[in-house]
């Protein structure tokens, strides 16, 4: 009734054997929405008979398949503000309800990080890479209550945000969930070149037939989650206290875990099709996460090179070096990957640092990135504390419909020896109802580690009794905090 989207990997099916040939798709308005809009990076048809005006029903063109399907189709009245960045026209649109959207400071906001993105690959030329498939890029955003996730695509991404996490006109500040869309945009911004461009050979071409398998998903997908919030500080939409918190975070994250331990971020990205993208209640101990440790491993591997060059070189100019040889010309008849087991050689030829032993420990094998260590010599420390709330439960909780449930029992916690379970609903804690997070936490908070308390659950339709001794609350939480300033050879240490 209100909008349409539509992905093109769901609508048209490729033609055997003619998958470079061009194409011309025709959209037409719906019954009774002549006054809709359409949103997209897909060119229009130049010179047809229906050549469709811009942001209008009718004829719109691909140079081939891929192409096809891979510019997302938004259609409506959202909300729309458009910028420039570089001389490169931008749009982002938003739809849903959405009272007060502050777009100016978003587009704004926006703006910065892109540019910053732009000059970090194209320091001279300043040039926008989706402008060879492209006149514009596409910020596609479907607003919801609790909505949150990207998806990128060569001259656009489809986003989902909360929308509590947009900016209010008048409104300051806009908080961390601000700031968590802006990590989004940044994020997906960037593989606009970094898996868009540059892509594992494997990728190259991508085979839509069966599943493609790559060890490097660490590097795709974990380097981007590191450079989004970095580029949060570089552009100046975040100050480094803020970077440090967010960063804090994600360490906390890879660490909450046993199963950082258990699979390598290589292991991880080979089994993406087989089990990441098929969780259960039980991955959260059984899986590592490529993007969140991979992040982990691009923080060490930079503080690294860094650290052995006298801050003459980064992890910057790897990625600047993969840019140059894979990415910059990759739609224009050279579509190389990069190689399986390149990334040794291509970080020595860009910075002249031997990370084999580095890569071997932390990306291919299971060991821990010694951050604190590596931090050291930026002039940040790193240290541990519990975490404010801890129910000395040991579990991840979910709370829907005045619900309290568990989505996760992490192994060896004191839920986990009690006998507790992924998917039980908590009732009551002492004879006392819980009726969500808040309620268990208060209720919790009265007793101290070692204590026995008795917790009701459903389990599917049984009320089910367990007595659970609290555990002590483990030092889980990062901190961050800079002790001295680093001096940096001219070159920021950000």
């Amino acid at each position: 009734e209100t909008h349409a989207f539509f992905n093109g990997t769901s609508v048209f099916l490729a033609v055997v054997g003619q998958e470079t040939e061009p194409c011309h798709v025709l959209l037409q308005a719906p019954p009774g929405k002549n006054h809709w809009r359409v949103h997209t990076s897909l060119p229009e048809a130049s010179g047809h008979p229906l050549e469709a005006p811009r942001h209008g029903f009718g004829m719109y063109r691909a140079p081939d398949y891929d192409a096809l399907i891979d510019h997302p189709v938004e259609m409506g009245t959202p909300q729309v503000v458009t910028f420039e960045a570089f001389g490169a026209p931008h749009e982002m649109v938003f739809t849903g309800v959405i009272p007060n959207i502050d777009l100016e400071r978003i587009a704004e906001d926006t703006r910065r990080i892109c540019e910053a993105q732009i000059a970090f690959f194209e320091p001279e030329t300043h040039a926008a890479p989706f402008l060879d498939s492209s006149e514009r890029y596409v910020f596609m955003t479907l607003v919801t209550g609790d909505g949150y996730g990207g998806l990128e695509h060569r001259s656009s991404t489809a986003l989902m945000c909360s929308r509590s996490d947009l900016p209010a006109r008048g409104r300051e500040p806009a908080g961390e969930g601000y700031e968590n869309f802006l990590g989004l945009v940044s994020h997906e911004y960037f593989h606009t070149w970094n898996v868009k461009r540059i892509k594992p050979a494997a990728f190259a071409p991508y085979d839509l037939g069966r599943e493609n398998h790559t060890q490097l998903l660490w590097v795709f997908e974990g380097f981007t989650s590191y450079y989004d919030d970095l580029f949060l500080l570089r552009a100046g939409v975040i100050d480094e206290p803020a970077y440090l918190r967010r960063l804090g975070k994600t360490i906390s994250l890879v660490h909450r875990g046993p199963w950082r331990l258990k699979q390598s971020v290589a292991e991880s990205s080979f089994d993406a099709w087989t089990r990441f993208y098929k969780q259960d209640e039980n991955s959260p101990n059984a899986l590592v996460s490529y993007y969140s440790k991979g992040s982990l491993v691009a923080l060490g591997l930079d503080l690294a090179i860094r650290d052995a060059t006298g801050q003459a070189r980064s992890l910057d100019d790897v990625m600047r070096l993969m840019w140059q040889r894979y990415g910059r010309d990759f739609y224009r008849g050279r579509p190389e990957g990069v190689p399986e087991d390149a990334m040794p050689a291509l970080i020595h030829e860009a910075t002249g640092f031997d990370a084999t032993d580095f890569l071997a420990r932390h990306a291919y094998g299971r060991e821990d990135v010694p951050l604190a260590q590596l931090l050291e010599p930026q002039g940040l420390a790193l240290t541990w504390q519990a975490p404010a709330g801890d129910t000395g439960l040991d579990v991840r909780l979910r709370s829907t419909a005045g619900q309290c449930t568990i989505a996760t029992v992490y192994e060896g916690s004191a839920a986990h020896e009690a006998g507790l379970s992924a998917g039980d609903v908590i009732v009551a804690v002492d004879g006392l109802r819980v009726l969500d997070e808040k309620s268990l936490t208060t209720l919790l908070s009265r007793h101290q580690p070692g204590n026995r308390v008795v917790v009701h659950v459903f389990r599917r339709d049984e009320l089910r009794q367990f007595t659970v001794t609290l555990s002590e609350p483990g030092a889980t939480e990062c901190r961050l905090e800079r002790t001295r300033d680093v001096a940096a050879g001219g070159r920021s240490h950000a």
